[in-house]
This record gives C-alpha cells, sequence and structure tokens, in this order.
C-alpha cells in the first residue's frame, strides 16, 4: 500500500512539475529507497539507490523540512516571516540565500529580485484571489523593491521597513544542494524532484543515464522533450503556464518582471537551465525567463557555467549546445556559439 500511494504521489508531481524524472521500467532494485513529503508549497520525491538502513533518507527529509520552517513567507513563525516583520536576521540559511540572490541579481542585469513578496501578494499570488491592481497601488509599492535594499554582512541581513523577502526563486534549489552533498558524502545515489526542480546524484545502479521529461506549456500533459543526463546535475524549469490567471483574454503569470512590477510578457513560455549547482539553476531560470530568449542567450554565452532550453509559443524549441547530443526526443534548434 505505501509503494501505491507514492506512486500515485508521483504521478501527481509529474503532471504538475516543468521538468520530470521519467520513471523507471521493469522490476525495481532490492536498494531503492523512495519517499514523498510536502514541503516548500510543493510535493517532494526521493528516490535514493543504496541507502540500505534508511538513514540518508531520513536526514534529506529532515533538511527539507527545516528548511521549510526557515524559509516560508508565509508560515508566521518561520525565520524568514520573522525577518519581514523585525527586518534583521542572522539565521545561516537565510544570510546564505540573501548573498547569492544578490551575485545571481548582479550578473542578471536586476532579473532576479527577492524583494518582490508585497507586489506578489497585490497581483494575488500565491493565493486564489488573483487580478490586475491599479497602477497607483504598483507604484506605491516602488519605493520599497530592489535588490539595493538589502544590508548584508558575513552574519547577518537587514531591510528597511516595508521592505519584505521572498526565497521562492532559490529555495527548492539550495534544498537540493545540500541534499545531494550528504548524498554524495554517503556514496548514495539517487533522483530528486522538489517540485518543479530535478536533481540527480551519481548514476542508476545499472549505469544507464537519469531520464528528465521537460513539460510542454501548450499540452501540459505531455512531454515537448526528454532529456539524458549523467552525474550530479540539477534541472529547472520556470514559465508561464503553471501558475497564473487570466483576466479579459490576457494571461498573467506568477514571475514578475522587476522593472515593470508587472507579470512578464512575451513570446516565451518556459526556460529549463542544466546546471551543477541547484540555487544557481534555480535563480537562473527565473531570471532567464525575465530577460527572454536573446538575452538569456547572450548571458549563456558569457557565463558557459550552465545550459539552457526554451520554448515559444509557437512550440518552437532552442537548446545550447551542451544539450544537443543529451535530448533523447523531440524537435529542437541549437543556439549559435
Amino acid at each position: 500500500m505505501k509503494k501505491r500511494i507514492f506512486s500515485l504521489l508521483l504521478a501527481l508531481a509529474l503532471l504538475l512539475a516543468g521538468c520530470n524524472l521519467l520513471p523507471d521500467a521493469g522490476a525495481r532494485p532490492r536498494e531503492l529507497s523512495e519517499s514523498s513529503i510536502w514541503a516548500m508549497d510543493t510535493q517532494m520525491d526521493l528516490r535514493l539507490y543504496g541507502d540500505t538502513d534508511g538513514t540518508v533518507m531520513t536526514e534529506l527529509t529532515a533538511t527539507l523540512n527545516r528548511l521549510d520552517r526557515t524559509l516560508s513567507a508565509t508560515a508566521a513563525d518561520s525565520a524568514l516571516t520573522a525577518l519581514n516583520e523585525s527586518g534583521w536576521t542572522d539565521d545561516k540559511d537565510i544570510v546564505y540565500l540573501a548573498a547569492n540572490a544578490r551575485r545571481i541579481s548582479e550578473q542578471t542585469a536586476g532579473a532576479l529580485d527577492i524583494t518582490l513578496l508585497p507586489v506578489s501578494r497585490l497581483w494575488g499570488f500565491p493565493t486564489d484571489s488573483c487580478g490586475v491592481p491599479a497602477a497607483g497601488e504598483l507604484e506605491a509599492l516602488r519605493d520599497n523593491v530592489g535588490m539595493d535594499k538589502l544590508t548584508l554582512t558575513d552574519e547577518s541581513v537587514s531591510v528597511p521597513a516595508g521592505t519584505k523577502l521572498d526565497f521562492g526563486a532559490l529555495a527548492k534549489g539550495y534544498a537540493a544542494d545540500l541534499c545531494r552533498a550528504r548524498m554524495e558524502e554517503a556514496g548514495v545515489s539517487g533522483i530528486l524532484a522538489l517540485g518543479g526542480n530535478i536533481q540527480t546524484v551519481g548514476t542508476k545502479p545499472d549505469g544507464s543515464d537519469w531520464i528528465i521529461g521537460v513539460q510542454d506549456p501548450n499540452d501540459t500533459g505531455r512531454y515537448i522533450l526528454t532529456l539524458r543526463l549523467s552525474g550530479a546535475k540539477a534541472v529547472v524549469s520556470s514559465g508561464d503556464y503553471q501558475r497564473y490567471f487570466m483576466q479579459d483574454g490576457v494571461r498573467y503569470c506568477h514571475i514578475l518582471d522587476p522593472e515593470t512590477l508587472a507579470p512578464v510578457r512575451g513570446s516565451l513560455r518556459s526556460v529549463t537551465v542544466v546546471a551543477e549547482e541547484g540555487l544557481l539553476a534555480d535563480g537562473l531560470s527565473t531570471a532567464l525567463y525575465v530577460l527572454g530568449r536573446e538575452a538569456g542567450t547572450e548571458l549563456w554565452r558569457q557565463r558557459g557555467d550552465f545550459e539552457a532550453l526554451w520554448i515559444e509559443d509557437d512550440g518552437s524549441v532552442w537548446v545550447t549546445p551542451g544539450l544537443k547530443d543529451r535530448v533523447a526526443e523531440g524537435d529542437f534548434r541549437v543556439i549559435e556559439p
């Protein structure tokens, strides 16, 4: 019964996530252990190989639950809520994330901004009461928004009154990094599906690649292509098709442009980032969606430490050269170096 429940939850998670682990065919190895938890407002599915006594699984779920309690922007008793109310914290996880958010923001011309929580709430995210706010209401929040509002030291982060932080664009990637490090230390391989974030570690028991499906934004019941990946890889998708509302025939997604304080608009439906570091892949997936394909492609040329694929509203798929030989199935065009 436990395995059946896990299978149902995994199937649900695969439908909701932007990039997903495709289930293995055939009999399951005896050393396989699986678990599902709800954390960071999403379903998280963990599949480990070689965790014979369950110790690593216990530690990973404890880590995910701890980060959920620490980084929730909605829980009244979280460390992040305490920061947003008092304006100061020395919580190590928050200090680390804030420092990395600033780094990625600077590297992406401000496309990543963790101070947009009041703006997101004004648009109605993540509740079901979404709607287009008045222009004056948005502008009234502008003075409280911007990465320049953060004051960082090695041990603390502070913000002025009215500025509220949200690590939704980084938290799952950070969680994946912590889990990956523990798995590598213990010699355990596996796959983590942390909502829309996929983290691979090591190889399958038979040495074959992990197969990751990338959801089609125009038909979320199918994969537009699949990727073959090996080793430790973080795969994160961001797009306009998972959390959005419609008003007057216009789609408004939950990803906000820091310049306009409005949902990103354009021809891009989703972007998927593949990188060694989960936190980087998470932050870049949001930033690249804000930037759009052309600016995002230029950033890839400048950095060279990640691969990506973009899906446009006409169904076209564009991939960086490092993914060209990793596409197991699907049609695509290759970005020129």
